[in-house]
């Protein structure tokens, strides 16, 4: 049991926040990390756009369009612009060139979709993943998310992020994996997985 007379453990008594404060047109949100809940962090926020009557968009780039996650159905169901351009797992993969290529046309797809400007938020699931395999180019990403039109707030998810897309993001981050079910054999279960 932790001491509480333990000053880091106590509650605070000053605003930790800094003086100066400013609202920005849009925001950069990077979710990164080994732990889970960056896409689950992500489409809390797309809930968030929703209450708030913004459009939102979602770009999938991993998982396939087959799987119909809960947040793909209610998100449709409330409005979303839903896209799957990921062929699932590579490890479950017959073809890396054909789901490079999807991924490729996907990432062109989102690009156009963020510079239209349609949209308040769009929510980049698991790009990192590409840059990291060198599947699209980072320098592409970031030069999408600087040159964006002012109002588009973009949510970006994945493991490793790249550096560059870090320094572009305003907010970034990391999920760290203190304990996962999988360790213990236990599959992914509907309705809190996915």
């Amino acid at each position: 049991m932790p001491d509480v007379t333990d000053n880091d453990h106590a509650p605070l008594t000053e605003d930790p926040r800094p003086d100066g404060l400013r609202s920005a047109p849009s925001l950069v949100v990077v979710n990164t990390g080994n732990g889970k809940g960056k896409s689950s962090s992500a489409f809390g926020m797309m809930l968030r756009g929703l209450a708030v009557d913004w459009k939102v968009a979602v770009c999938q780039f991993v998982k396939s369009g087959d799987w119909h996650v809960g947040e793909e159905k209610m998100g449709r169901q409330l409005g979303v612009e839903w896209h799957s351009f990921g062929d699932g797992f590579t490890w479950d993969s017959d073809n890396l060139d054909h789901d490079r290529n999807h991924a490729r046309e996907g990432w062109a797809q989102a690009a156009r979709l963020i510079a239209a400007g349609d949209h308040q938020l769009i929510i980049l699931d698991e790009l990192t993943y590409l840059c990291t395999w060198g599947w699209v180019p980072t320098d592409e990403v970031v030069a999408a998310i600087v040159g964006r039109p002012e109002h588009v707030n973009i949510v970006i998810t994945g493991r490793d992020a790249a550096p560059d897309i870090v320094a572009v993001a305003d907010t970034v981050t990391e999920m760290t994996e203190i304990k996962h079910a999988y360790a213990n054999g236990i599959r992914a279960k509907r309705g809190i997985d996915y």
